[in-house]
């Protein structure tokens, strides 16, 4: 199995997400959640586990997509949990993780929300 970089804040996993991605590398990606995390992706759907997380990323990495890194919003942390998230840069919605301090003191993402969209309104 491949060694990865950890990581060390919660705020990290952000970054290496998108270094592993713009790279290919679906594994390393599934690396940064635990082994039982639930992914709210594709929307409206969930995707859980990590090896089913992979098997997602392989078929979203296959087609090539660019990912740029969106500066951060504050971390919430309470404990060996953390709230992370970011606002994209279209401006529509946001995204949030949780993510959980592992015995080795790195963070791993255990519920992942990429997307959030305001529902239509009444009548839309």
């Amino acid at each position: 199995m491949t060694q990865y970089a950890k990581a060390m804040r919660p705020e990290d996993i952000t970054r290496l997400f998108v270094e592993r991605s713009n790279a290919g590398d679906a594994a390393g990606v599934a690396a940064l959640y635990e082994e039982d995390a639930v992914l709210a992706y594709p929307p409206g759907s969930q995707t859980v586990g990590r090896q089913a997380i992979r098997e997602l990323w392989e078929k979203v990495l296959a087609a090539g997509p660019r990912f740029t890194p969106e500066e951060p919003l504050p971390t919430l942390i309470s404990g060996d949990l953390a709230l992370t998230s970011t606002p994209p840069r279209d401006g529509a919605g946001a995204r949030a993780q949780v993510v959980r301090r592992q015995p080795d003191g790195s963070w791993l993402r255990v519920l992942d929300q990429p997307e959030f969209v305001t529902p239509p309104g009444p009548g839309a």
